[in-house]
């Protein structure tokens, strides 16, 4: 009891001698949420116990505002210490070195770190060798099947292979009534951008790019990769995927699951709250999106925790992050639905019972990132071009993706 008195008081001598170490964090947890209140009631606050050396200092920025106050903060060098950070900017500010590669600043402490993670959430953090992030939460799309039409159809249970997947959107689109008009569909998505067409495509085999980020050619248009989309483009064109998929007429794709127009979608974790604020019966089932040639994939969302190149207080920064990835808070946030990043909660009872967290972080560990690369803007609009001109204009699928690969290459060659 002497001794943890003595250490205590030595800590209070300390910090009374030097100071505080203040560091400064940009989020964009929204000031009504339960992350924010976890955040700033308890996670900061107990951080704080724990260092008594250091202060954070929290601002929350809106999301629509967060990408330009970096690149201005950037231009001027006044970034805060700590970012939560949407996974698709990090290799973008990476590349410019604004960002700290931690691999590097803490090689010893990162290597032992990063074997914790989700391979699919840490592959965002990643960019031309280094590692410029901590995976901090994480999200990704699987599949909504409605139990209901499922069972009207005669099925089982949800498609778990792709060739499944594919007959059972044909065998639940349906003219219910007889009037010449389908009013039931398979599938229903709400467009045709990489968020959407990844699972496809990386289900079936195929990629956007090669394992180094750094080639097209070959990748966006293999032979997985056009097949992929010529079946989406065939069950679309044949009147098995609803026109939401298009921008079309027609129910948005939570209110038709829920109404049972839609038979399947494909979704994040947030549909199970927003259908239920709106259909409180509504029963929602998951499943893990169809496995093809190449397995079971899945598209990765979610945000990274990054230190500023710029900082002054490295080291402190270093621990907050830490702090904030490591399995108790991870755990913690998870209570107020926040999806973790470890390894090492995928068994957790908290996530086996929860009461749909499972099935998504068993999507986690084969999902993948929307290709890490500071083009990848650019590289989003040209893939969702390519699947617009296939299925709204009617181009070849195999022209519309060797199109793609061209002007990809295009921009990758910027970053050479």
């Amino acid at each position: 009891m002497k001794k943890i008195f003595l250490v205590l008081t030595l800590l209070v001598v300390v910090v009374a001698v030097f100071g505080v170490e203040e560091i400064t964090f940009w989020h964009t947890y929204s000031t009504n949420s339960g992350e924010y209140k976890l955040l700033t009631e308890k996670i900061i606050p107990e951080f704080e116990k724990l260092h008594p050396d250091i202060k954070v200092v929290e601002t929350q920025v809106n999301y629509d505002d967060m990408r330009q106050r970096l690149i201005v903060s950037t231009a001027t060098g006044e970034l805060a210490d700590v970012i939560r950070m949407d996974i698709i900017w990090v290799p973008q500010f990476g590349d410019i070195e604004v960002l700290l590669p931690l691999n590097k600043a803490f090689p010893n402490e990162f290597n032992k770190l990063k074997d914790q993670f989700l391979p699919g959430p840490l592959s965002t953090c990643y960019w031309n060798g280094n590692y410029y992030g901590l995976p901090l939460d994480t999200n990704t799309r699987v599949l909504l099947w409605n139990k209901k039409l499922f069972e009207e159809a005669g099925l089982d249970g949800p498609p778990e292979t792709m060739e499944e997947f594919v007959n059972d959107i044909k065998l639940l689109t349906k003219d219910k009534d007889g009037d010449g008009q389908t009013d039931q569909w398979g599938y229903a998505d709400y467009g045709l951008g990489p968020w959407n067409s990844i699972p496809w495509i990386y289900s079936f085999g195929g990629y956007i790019l090669d394992p180094t980020n750094s080639k097209a050619e070959g990748y966006v248009n293999s032979d997985e990769s056009i097949k992929a989309l010529e079946t989406f483009k065939d069950l679309y064109y044949d009147g098995y995927i609803a026109d939401t998929v298009v921008g079309g007429g027609g129910i948005g794709t939570f209110e038709g699951y829920a109404e049972d127009v839609y038979a399947m979608i494909i979704a994040g974790p947030w549909s199970w709250p927003i259908i239920k604020g709106q259909y409180p019966d509504a029963e929602i089932n998951f499943a893990l999106f169809p496995a093809g040639k190449g397995g079971s994939k899945s598209v990765v969302g979610g945000e990274d925790i990054v230190i500023s190149a710029f900082s002054e207080h490295k080291e402190a920064a270093w621990e907050f992050a830490k702090y904030m990835t490591s399995y108790e808070v991870q755990k913690a946030f998870v209570e107020v639905s926040q999806m973790p990043v470890r390894k090492d909660l995928v068994e957790d009872p908290i996530i086996q019972n929860h009461p749909y967290f499972h099935t998504f972080m068993k999507q986690l560990e084969t999902a993948v990132a929307r290709s890490p690369h500071p083009g990848w803007n650019q590289i989003n609009d040209i893939m969702d071009l390519a699947w617009q001109n296939a299925i709204v204009a009617d181009y070849n699928p195999d022209f519309a993706l060797w199109e793609a690969a061209m002007d990809i290459e295009e921009v990758l060659s910027e970053f050479e």
